[in-house]
Formats: C-alpha cells, structure tokens, sequence
C-alpha cells in the first residue's frame, strides 16, 4: 500500500531527525526535533523530489517564506496544498 502524504512527510522529517517515524508528532517543531536549518533545506528538497512539487520556499528568509513550516502538521498541510493546486 503506499503512503499517504502525512507518511511520506513524516519519514523524510524523521530521517532527518535520525529518529523513527512513530517517534514525531504533529504538533512538533522542527526546533523540537532537533533540525537545524540545513536540515530543513534537505528535508525540502527530499519532499519536492518524493511529490514532484516545487516548494516557495525561502532559506534565506524562511518566516517570509509562504511555505509553514512552523510545525510538522502545519508541513504536511502545506505539502497537501501543494500536490492539489498541481493538480488543479
């Protein structure tokens, strides 16, 4: 079966927190995860490769960025976001 978009996001969040996935939950930041901004940088790059999207997002400025990345709920629905304005 494949994985949902929350899986998917949740497992390349984990990867690069060298964690399991079952050990980060929604309401985590990446702060608390202990992922620092290069960190974020290849986990948006893993998340454009796996959904084949272009994510706005800024790391030199990341809070000007229209991409939330203020917690791991608010990834997965940006993500989302993402995948149907492509499909739109």
């Amino acid at each position: 079966m494949a994985e949902t978009v929350k899986q998917t996001v949740i497992r390349i969040i984990a990867d690069q927190a060298m964690l399991e996935p079952q050990d980060v939950t929604m309401d985590q930041t990446l702060d608390d995860l202990g992922i620092d901004s290069l960190g974020l940088v290849e986990s948006i790059f893993a998340i454009e490769e796996a959904f084949d999207i272009s994510v706005p997002f800024n790391a030199n400025d990341p809070t000007e960025s229209d991409f939330d990345i203020s917690s791991v709920a608010a990834i997965v629905g940006a993500v989302e976001g993402l995948i149907a304005a492509q499909k739109a």
